[in-house]
């Protein structure tokens, strides 16, 4: 009993103030699951309001494993409990408090807390990646959190190992009454929006959300970057809405009620988000709005289309850049743009009229990468731009100890240092220094700088890469420290050193988690022995904004170098392939050996796969991947990379090691016919295969003394490489016709018979130059 009063009293005190409480049932799990259930009887919550994340069935409710706990996301409940006996993965845990609903209850069941950061479950399996065992990993994230849960406010704590069951601590934080405000958020006097699109809204943040997205009906004068030869009516049109918002502040509601009234408009609306599910209530608020304005309209999960022909759509993100709905679309909504990365959102900036909504801090993290990555491109770019940020919360009242509590357990809010504090760093203001796990525990801001640089250097980091941090064997990090504070930051990752056993599994079709590097050149390339050297991979590596371009990353790159080269026998990296890169990473030492042929689903683009040899047998790694990279880009080219883009192309090949560079094996009739094409008559399409030749030599071997354009060598990939239609090659590259195209290929291929050509070449050189 003195549990069930526990809980209804925290329960009760949630209610009253629309806050959120936690209730820890710690100890043997039987008896967990036993005081669950009494729990839930005495409470006057509704089986439907009410869900299980654990492995089994142990609940008259809805039930989902950990994996699956992100579909709660978007979704709320009364209460939620999360069964950790067997392991807890820091992404559920995450997802599950973002779907707690005001007054409601988090119950987590637990091992004792004095055990817990001991005991290994499932996911600590995950983080022992071999050569590693499960005894290597550790449990400082159960510990962190574990401190925090018993440190925090609104947490109540109840001790299950006794004969009788303990409150430890009640949770209860006695709160002061809370004024309510009836006061409904009234429409903008001049709204262009159906009134009942504010009406709708919860809070004033929201009115003035959803009246941003009123500037993309407007007109407008000149826009602020019109310049002179430039289209004003053009620039009319190009505006952008930023939403941001802690999650749980209703951002993607007022998305939907402004995408509701574009809809009832007649407008064609896309809408884009990292998942169909991150849009489900984005198509929710679509589907009231209409109702309520009692617009007739066909619904269904990915398209709602009124009677009047306004549309609402959903498509994948790489689906809306590649098809032609995009330019299509009167608006583009983009929610979870955060979770996105920057070279996907540029690409969402061909849209003339655009909004991106987004989570600062929440459980797909990113938030600051989006924030300081992304505007640089989009006050670049030639949209005018409406800023809100969303503050109110709707699910949860101001200053719910339960959001203050996730924050800082899963560092939702990591952030870097303030600019102030590393404007002046550079490579001889700051001091190398290794990341040690118990430092960083013990150390809270040398913890959120560094995770905070890490949710910048990837699109997308979750509450599962601090546990990584914290707990994996194989994982090391490093950073360049100025006056203390964390400027710069390198996440590495130990792989190789496989036995032939694994070595063996691996080639014939068995993964290998943790070895990224050793398992695709096992796996996909065919080679066996790729994994028996050693090899240190660099996952992330990020430099705080206000430093960038000092040299920074390269000098943490090479002091990294000093430091493992002599123990490993490779540093490697992979990433998506962009142009920018692909140069920062051979400027630093890395050289390509593969780019996959299939595109990443979350960015879009290629990986490339790079290394940096430290030994003899890193050299002949290397050396091999390099040189049966080199010789099978040409087929690539025509097939899988077909639609690569010519300036990865170019910037990949450029970062092969030159001495993979492909010998030319033409024969003296193949000469004849690249000049012959060059200099003379002859046409390129009447034998492309020598051509592909020689421009991979080209593009690897990058000699000084050939001097092509940009333009030129667009060309050369587009069309020499793979393929493509003369008059697509003509259209892209901006050439008047297919004739002058044809003309500026030769003329492109001309430097190169001059640097490359044999006697067979420079006689039909000579012959034509004399005519």
């Amino acid at each position: 009993m003195i549990v069930e009063r526990g809980a209804i009293a925290l329960f009760e005190e949630a209610t009253a103030v629309d806050e959120r409480r936690v209730l820890v049932l710690a100890g043997d799990r039987e008896r967990g699951y036993d005081a669950l259930e009494s729990i839930l009887d005495a409470l006057p919550v509704a089986i439907t309001g009410t869900a299980l994340v654990g492995p089994e069935d142990r609940l008259r409710c809805e039930r989902l494993p950990q994996a699956n706990a992100r579909e709660l996301l978007g979704t709320t409940r009364d209460v939620i409990a999360l069964d950790a006996h067997e392991g807890l993965r820091p992404n559920a845990l995450g997802a599950v408090v973002g779907a707690v609903d005001g007054g409601g209850l988090l119950v987590l069941l637990t091992p004792s807390l004095e055990d817990w950061p001991d005991r290994r479950g499932a996911f600590d399996e995950s983080l022992a990646v071999p050569p590693f065992s499960l005894s290597d990993v550790t449990g400082r994230f159960r510990r962190r959190l574990v401190e925090t849960l018993r440190e925090h406010r609104g947490i109540g704590i109840v001790d299950l190992d006794r004969e009788t069951d303990r409150i430890v601590d009640d949770g209860l934080t006695d709160p002061a009454p809370r004024i309510r405000d009836s006061a409904a958020p009234t429409p903008p006097s001049d709204h262009r929006f159906p009134a009942a699109a504010y009406e709708a809204c919860l809070t004033a943040d929201q009115v003035e959300a959803v009246a941003a997205f009123e500037s993309l009906l407007e007109a407008g004068g000149d826009g602020p970057n019109v310049g002179e030869g430039d289209d004003p009516d053009r620039h009319d049109r190009r505006r952008a809405v930023v939403l941001e918002a802690d999650r749980g502040r209703g951002k993607s509601s007022a998305a939907g009620l402004a995408a509701g009234a574009f809809a009832a408009d007649g407008l064609d609306v896309l809408v884009t988000a990292p998942r169909r599910r991150n849009a489900a209530e984005v198509f929710d608020r679509v589907g009231e709005l209409l109702e309520t304005l009692e617009i007739e309209a066909t619904i269904d999960s990915r398209r709602i289309e009124t009677a009047a022909g306004g549309v609402v759509r959903f498509l994948e993100p790489a689906d809306a850049v590649e098809s032609d709905r995009l330019g299509a679309a009167d608006v583009v909504v983009v929610d979870e743009a955060a979770a996105l990365p920057v070279s996907r959102l540029e690409s969402l900036l061909a849209a003339d009229r655009v909004a991106f909504a987004t989570t600062i801090h929440g459980y797909e993290g990113a938030g600051r990468g989006f924030s300081v990555r992304f505007r640089d491109r989009l006050a670049e770019s030639d949209h005018e731009v409406v800023e809100r940020t969303l503050v109110d919360p709707i699910r949860y009242a101001a200053g719910d100890p339960v959001e203050v509590w996730a924050f800082r357990a899963l560092l939702l809010d990591a952030r870097p240092p303030v600019e102030s504090l590393v404007a002046d760093a550079t490579p001889e203001t700051v001091e190398y220094r290794t990341l040690e796990p118990d430092a960083l525990l013990a150390d809270e801001t040398l913890l959120r700088e560094a995770f905070g640089l890490l949710v910048l250097a990837h699109y997308r980091t979750e509450p599962n890469d601090l546990a990584r941090l914290l707990d994996a064997p194989n994982l090391e990090a490093r950073a360049l420290v100025h006056d203390g504070h964390v400027v710069s930051v390198a996440l590495l990752a130990r792989e190789g050193t496989l036995p032939p056993e694994t070595r063996a599994m691996m080639y014939e079709g068995g993964r290998v988690r943790g070895n990224m590097l050793p398992d695709v050149l096992t796996s996909q390339l065919r080679d066996e022995a790729a994994s028996e050297p050693a090899g240190l991979r660099v996952v992330r590596i990020a430099t705080h904004h206000a430093a960038r371009s000092r040299g920074l990353g390269s000098h943490l790159l090479e002091r990294v170098r000093e430091e493992f080269e002599s123990a490993v026998d490779w540093l490697g990296t992979g990433f998506g392939a962009t142009p920018g890169l692909l140069e920062f990473w051979r400027d630093n030492g890395y050289r390509a050996v593969h780019l996959s042929t299939t595109r990443n689903d979350a960015s879009g683009e290629y990986s490339a796969l790079m290394l940096a040899p430290t030994s003899d047998s890193g050299t002949e790694l290397h050396d091999r991947h390099a040189d049966w990279f080199a010789r099978r880009f040409p087929a690539l080219c025509t097939d899988a990379l077909s639609d690569l883009e010519p300036d990865v192309a170019r910037a990949v090949l450029r970062s092969v090691d030159a001495d993979a560079a492909p010998e030319l094996a033409l024969s003296a009739h193949d000469w004849r016919i690249v000049a012959g094409a060059a200099y003379g008559p002859g046409l390129f399409d009447v034998d492309p295969g020598p051509f592909r030749d020689l421009v991979v030599r080209y593009f690897v071997e990058d000699p000084d003394d050939v001097d092509l354009t940009g333009r030129e060598e667009r060309l050369l990939v587009l069309r020499a490489l793979q393929g493509r239609p003369w008059a697509a090659v003509a259209e892209r590259l901006e050439y008047h016709s297919t004739s002058q195209c044809m003309r500026a290929l030769g003329g492109a291929v001309c430097p190169l018979v001059d640097r490359y050509g044999t006697d067979a070449a420079l006689e039909v050189r000579e012959r034509f130059s004399e005519e």
